[in-house]
């Protein structure tokens, strides 16, 4: 196993899949938040028919599928933003179109639908050199953005209308936002395949959503289980000689499986836990320390969309993976 790790495009792999595992999962938390969660698939058909292009015209496939995802992503946010299509059916032309462009073009250029194998899938041991240099820099630059842009990005992906109020450049950040999308996707043609990037792109986030609390939480922890998933599953790959995009895929939904039941385990607790009526929540939260048995069990108050604890006297709030006092 360690001879196979030192070859150089075993290593090229793995670098590209650690690269796409934190990518996806941090562009697809807003992605998710915004409830598009199958955009990363239109926009993996229309990175097809770049592919094509690239493959009738003889040039490198990775630059001119980036460029066309990116020109089809743009497209579609102008004709969402100005009404004259709704997201839906700028989806569906991603999808058909962007799929059967790409099929006709790798036919006219003599290749048929073989070529196009390995970018559907994905191919992990065909990145090249060039290749890795290019999702090296591009990936660095969507995640930096997608880290130090997460308040503006989050407000207009949690209600357009409030961020608007605020002053921020809703029209430009929504842009942004596809932009980024459309590079993750034709950045991870090599690694998991257009058919499987939007897994890659949800799944990491709807698991970390089941442990982490707050949004930027559940982001990093959602980029921490992709780079885990991508890593081990092209790890695993290699060694049963596996397709690697699926294994990836397969490795987060298992993921997913563990932190539902860590999460059905949290609603276990805090259901069970006695929780007080509303008609004595005041006078419970005031008694005196002094006047309490230090036997109290704590008492569950419902607050909201989660449950303070009231023990000795003192009321406390969670807050991420503790209890702060009120």
């Amino acid at each position: 196993m360690l001879e196979i790790l030192s070859y150089s495009f075993v290593q090229r792999a793995l670098v590209a899949a650690v690269l796409s595992g934190a990518l996806c999962p941090a562009v697809g938390s807003y992605i998710v938040q915004r409830r598009l969660s199958l955009l990363g698939d239109g926009l993996g058909h229309i990175a097809v028919a770049g592919v094509g292009l690239a493959l009738l015209t003889n040039t490198a496939p990775l630059p001119v599928a980036i460029l066309v995802c990116v020109a089809g992503a743009v497209l579609i946010e102008l004709l969402r933003s100005s009404g004259r299509a709704s997201a839906d059916v700028g989806l569906a032309i991603l999808f058909y179109g962007g799929l059967a462009g790409g099929v006709m073009l790798a036919g006219l250029a003599g290749r048929g639908t073989s070529a196009l194998s390995s970018y559907l899938f994905g191919s992990l041991t065909t990145v090249s050199a060039s290749d890795l240099y290019l999702i090296g820099g591009l990936a660095t630059v969507v995640v930096a953005l997608s880290l130090l842009l997460e308040p503006q990005l989050f407000a207009v992906c949690a209600d357009e209308e409030y961020a608007r109020t605020q002053g921020l450049p809703v029209k430009a950040l929504n842009m942004l936002i596809v932009v980024m999308a459309a590079l993750t996707v034709s950045l991870s043609l090599r690694t998991v395949g257009v058919l499987l990037v939007s897994a890659l792109m949800v799944i990491p986030v709807a698991a970390a959503s089941n442990i982490a609390t707050g949004f930027k939480a559940s982001m990093v922890l959602s980029v921490a289980f992709g780079i885990a998933v991508s890593f081990g599953g092209t790890v695993a790959s290699v060694a049963f000689n596996t397709p690697s995009g699926a294994t990836i895929v397969l490795l987060a939904i298992a993921f997913f499986l563990i932190s539902a039941l860590f999460t059905l385990r949290k609603r276990r607790i805090i259901t069970d836990a006695p929780v007080e009526s509303e008609h004595h929540r005041a006078t419970d939260a005031v008694v005196p320390p002094e006047t309490i048995e230090t036997t109290e069990e704590p008492t569950a108050i419902l607050h909201g969309d989660h449950v303070d604890y009231v023990h000795h006297g003192h009321r406390h709030a969670p807050h991420g993976d503790h209890y702060d006092e009120h």
